[in-house]
């Protein structure tokens, strides 16, 4: 780490001359410090120096807790202004809104989990947040290291879940801090959120993520040869589609950023592959057709952002032969997204 000091102009003192400053600036720092003073004026000369060069930096801590103060502030203005917009997408229907009150007991009832987890997020110095990895506001990652520095670690990029609407980096801090703990790097990729993106937008932010963490992870000690895909929910929807868009794009020699055979596995966790099959199940849970239909670009995108349709595609079969090993989770109590909307990959 390279670290720059300020210095300021020397002003002469009682008893010296501008000529005795200005001989005395042109004496490298390093030999008048490594010099024994033989002279009473030499001794003078070097307390002007170190008085002058000495004047403290503002603190590093003081400096970071200042921009994540403008950052949250910049954050908490952009979710206000999207959540009134979001408002008036919904309007006024009782399920969305019995469920977003069921939503706040629940984390109510988790609040001292969430406190602690909270404090490890915005204190540890493990924890590096909001690295930019594109143009967007939304273009941000964590990065959870492991406390050990001895080698390459493996690298676990994460897409958190939310509806497509409520998705936030942030909610892998669990994750990452236990993964982080067994030696493993954890990268949580933010991505924009309905109404600020619709889904073409989502996958492209976490593709543009992803190419952040195989083209820069070594720099924070990650393994480049051990990065492995995981999303949750509608996060594993969005990385499922990212990986399935990369892999037809490289299949057909097209530039890319990023290559899928840098990613070991994908591990989708309760994700939904097959939207027009969900469309029904989404509306009676409370995101209603209209919502969920304005999400995906319109009904006619159904099937083009449906990895278990697109995979189906004959066209495409050299594409999915290069695809990563897949490895599927889901609770078969899972009402969010019903456990049989999962499938395989490999054909």
């Amino acid at each position: 780490m390279e670290m720059e000091m300020a210095t300021s102009p020397a002003i002469p003192q009682s008893g010296e001359s501008v000529d005795d400053v200005k001989n005395m600036e042109s004496v490298p720092l390093l030999s008048r410090f490594s010099t024994v003073p033989a002279t009473a004026n030499y001794q003078m000369k070097r307390r002007i120096v170190t008085k002058t060069t000495s004047e403290p930096s503002p603190p590093r801590r003081q400096q970071s807790f200042s921009r994540d103060i403008g950052h949250a502030a910049s954050e908490t203005y952009l979710v206000t202004r999207l959540s009134f917009k979001l408002l008036g997408y919904l309007g006024v229907g009782y399920r969305w809104i019995t469920r977003l009150l069921a939503l706040g007991l629940y984390a109510m009832l988790l609040m001292p989990g969430f406190l602690q987890v909270g404090y490890y997020y915005f204190f540890s110095s493990q924890v590096r947040r909001s690295i930019v990895y594109g143009d967007q506001p939304r273009n941000r990652l964590d990065l959870y290291l492991p406390t050990s520095r001895d080698g390459l670690k493996p690298v676990v990029a994460f897409v958190t879940g939310g509806a497509w609407i409520i998705g936030y980096k942030a909610w892998g801090s669990l994750l990452g801090k236990q993964l982080a703990e067994r030696d493993i790097i954890v990268a949580c990729i933010d991505y924009r959120n309905f109404p600020q993106g619709t889904i073409g937008d989502m996958v492209e932010d976490v593709s543009q993520g992803i190419s952040f963490i195989c083209n820069n992870i070594v720099d924070y000690g990650g393994d480049p040869n051990r990065i492995y895909l995981m999303g949750q929910s509608a996060g594993a929807h969005i990385a499922a589609c990212a990986l399935l868009e990369q892999t037809i794009k490289e299949s057909r020699r097209k530039s890319i950023s990023w290559s899928v055979s840098q990613i070991k596995a994908y591990f989708g966790v309760s994700g939904g592959y097959n939207l027009p099959n969900l469309v029904d199940h989404f509306h009676g849970r409370g995101l209603y057709r209209s919502i969920f239909l304005s999400i995906m670009e319109g009904e006619q995108s159904l099937h083009q952002f449906s990895p278990e349709l697109v995979v189906q595609d004959l066209s495409i079969r050299n594409a999915v032969s290069i695809l990563p090993r897949i490895i599927l989770l889901h609770g078969t109590s899972d009402y969010s997204i019903p456990s049989d909307a999962r499938f395989y990959f490999r054909l």
